[in-house]
């Protein structure tokens, strides 16, 4: 989903959804990207919202607090969770999740895993080259060289594996005095 922002927002359901709507503007207009938002554990369940810097610059711990006060003050407002509930803010990471067309086509090259919803090709688990996305589908080199287009409205989890080649790609260069 494109916004007027050129934001493209990650897809969630249910739970995760609402938390993810009601956040997504604040941490937006903070100059950050949300990744991700996973809701874990019943009795006291962990909301774990992962995010990017729209500057592209690195995430600090200091992005971590800034977004961790912002959204716990959305959420205490919105109260999607009942009782009692633990927050959690990070970067998406080196083998981060791909849950949007640009993640696909930044990082299409490097190997990804894939989990389906729904079985495709007699297959549910895949892994292969990340090739792009578009605002529909997903493409995968698979290891044994054949292309899939994947629907993205069936990836149910799909992420980088860490390799020495991504390692090297997302290494933060050393600065100079």
């Amino acid at each position: 989903m494109f916004l007027g922002t050129d934001i493209e927002r990650p897809h969630h359901e249910g739970l995760e959804a609402r938390i993810a709507d009601a956040i997504a503007p604040t941490i937006e207009h903070m100059g950050y990207e949300l990744v991700r938002v996973q809701v874990s554990g019943k009795e006291r369940p962990v909301v774990q919202i992962m995010a990017d810097r729209t500057d592209d610059a690195p995430f600090r711990v200091e992005d971590c607090e800034a977004i961790s006060h912002a959204v716990g003050a959305v959420l205490d407002v919105e109260d999607p969770i009942k009782g009692e509930w633990t927050l959690e803010v990070s970067s998406a990471g080196i083998d981060r999740p791909l849950t949007r067309a640009k993640d696909w086509n930044r990082y299409a090259g490097h190997v990804a895993s894939v989990e389906l919803l729904v079985p495709q090709e007699g297959r549910k688990r895949l892994k292969g080259t990340a090739l792009g996305a578009d605002a529909d589908t997903a493409r995968l080199r698979l290891e044994d060289g054949t292309d899939m287009d994947i629907p993205r409205s069936n990836i149910r989890r799909a992420k980088l594996v860490l390799t020495d080649e991504l390692i090297a790609a997302t290494a933060t260069p050393k600065q100079e005095n």
